[in-house]
Order: structure tokens, then sequence, then C-alpha cells
């Protein structure tokens, strides 16, 4: 797909090398302070980031960027801690601006895996945007779109194998030949709809 038809504002994080774990966490601050304490639900946050994808929003808030969260991930940032059920507080050492500049500084590259078994699955995740269905890696950096969902999965296969063509896939913590596993993300129809736990 020409890069003309892409729809850049899914690519703006890339291109302006903000990580979704800075903006979530930019947002997370920006919503405590308008208002007493420095506590905020996952919702909240995903409505103020409309441009990044929902599931990616709620992935490093429950889990890549909270301190109490099983270590599922790779990368982990100790930014948020949940306190109940759906609603999340900033550490305290995060709270402050100045964390900011150490947050950006944070790089997302190879981790070190020691002994640790190679994965040999990438997984991305499929859903319908406004005018096309959008595709996104969850282990690495790769967002594409197509009109259909055999064109959006032929885009995220062909990117996928760009991206990792010339890596070392053992520092990405991954074999030789990995496989790619879809999951295609659907609002669920007349599913009751979700208050914040802060009233």
């Amino acid at each position: 797909m020409p890069i003309n038809q892409l729809d850049t504002s899914l690519l703006q994080l890339y291109h302006r090398g903000v990580a979704i774990h800075v903006e979530v966490l930019r947002t997370a601050r920006r919503l405590c302070r308008e208002r007493p304490g420095w506590t905020f639900t996952p919702e909240e946050v995903v409505r103020s980031l409309p441009h990044l994808n929902a599931s990616s929003v709620r992935t490093h808030i429950v889990s890549r960027c909270c301190i109490n969260a099983p270590k599922n991930h790779p990368h982990k940032w100790d930014y948020f801690r949940r306190v109940r059920r759906g609603v999340y507080e900033i550490v305290p050492a995060h709270r402050r601006d100045k964390e900011e500049a150490q947050a950006r500084r944070v790089a997302e590259g190879p981790a070190t895996y020691g002994s640790a078994p190679r994965r040999d699955i990438v997984h991305a995740t499929i859903s319908r945007g406004a005018s096309a269905y959008v595709a996104e890696c969850w282990e690495v950096a790769v967002v594409t779109q197509g009109r259909t969902l055999d064109e959006v999965v032929a885009n995220i296969r062909e990117a996928l194998a760009l991206h990792l063509e010339g890596e070392d896939l053992g520092a990405l913590g991954l074999t030789r030949s990995p496989r790619l596993v879809v999951t295609y993300e659907s609002p669920l129809e007349n599913a009751p709809s979700t208050q914040t736990a802060l009233g």
C-alpha cells in the first residue's frame, strides 16, 4: 500500500519518536492534575488518546506500566499501581514532570533475555477503524492498515518481515522463524455502558 494512502494519525506516534508508554504517562498526569488525587481509570486515558489504538493504551496501563501486574512483557515501566479493579494510581516517583525526561531515555531496544526461552510467536491485533482495518503488533513497533481483512493481514506480514529483516532475532527474544498470530478485536453489540470507578 502506498504511504500516501496510510492513515498518518496512526503512525504519528512513531514519526515523532514518542513511545506509547510516554504518552500514556503524560495523559494520566494531566488527568490527575485536573482533579484531586492521583488515581484514574484506563477508559479515561483511552478517551483522551483517540489517535492511539485503545487496546494498546489499555495494555500499557494494566500490564506494561503497572508495577503490581504479572510480568508478561519483556519491557516494563513502573509508572502505575493497581489500586482496585479498574482504578490505577501514578506512583509518587512519576508524578512530577522532571521524570518525563527520564522516561524519554528509556529505550525499547533489545531486552536481555539471558537463559529465557525464545518466543516463536509474534502477536498482532486487528481492529476496524473508521475507514479501514488496522493491525498493530504487540512485541515490535509495527502498525499497518488495509481495506479488507485479507489485505491488512497481507500488509502486517509484509511490514513485519521488513521490520525484522537484518535484525538479530535472538536479541529480540525470537526464534529464527517466528510465526504470526493475529487476533481480531471487535466491540460487543448491545454491551452495557461502563462507568468510571471514580463516579
